[in-house]
């Protein structure tokens, strides 16, 4: 076995590549099981997280034309930036076309009525892939963070 394929911290073989529901990639040491229930790692606790290459989209940056690329943070949130631009890590600062746009998730109608308030219901799918029914005047004030319209919230498994 290579060094690549080895745990550094107990010498057993690490596990397959995994993917997280965010779309961040792992790799485990196969003595590293997951416990659902406790949410933590039973037996050796080695993780290896690995750098998920930006996709190239089929769609052209408004700003410069060239194309734009998927891409996820090391925190799993997920944007549409331009191929053209990047970060100089001597000078701290961003190079080339600085055009990003952030994808929180997408919004779907139902034909349902909200059980508070009457108004129609939408399916809300997260960036993350969580899903959820609430009512269409739900809203969030960045400001004063407080909930706006309607609070109805269904969250579906």
């Amino acid at each position: 076995m290579t060094d690549d394929t080895i745990c550094p911290k107990c010498g057993a073989a690490l596990a397959e590549v995994s993917e997280t529901p965010t779309g961040r990639k792992l790799q485990r040491c196969s003595k590293n099981i997951w416990n659902k229930e406790t949410r933590k790692s039973d037996g050796c606790d080695y993780v290896k997280w690995l750098e998920v290459p930006p996709q190239t989209l089929d769609e052209k940056c408004p700003k410069c034309g060239s194309a734009l690329v998927l891409a996820v943070t090391r925190f799993g949130k997920k944007m549409k930036k331009c191929s053209q631009g990047g970060w100089d890590k001597v000078a701290k600062k961003a190079t080339g076309c600085d055009y990003v746009e952030w994808i929180n998730g997408t919004t779907e109608n139902l034909e349902e009525k909200c059980p508070e308030c009457g108004k129609p219901l939408v399916l809300f799918t997260t960036s993350s892939g969580k899903r959820m029914k609430k009512c269409s005047t739900a809203g969030w004030d960045r400001a004063t963070k407080t909930a706006t319209g309607c609070t109805y919230v269904e969250w579906l498994k």
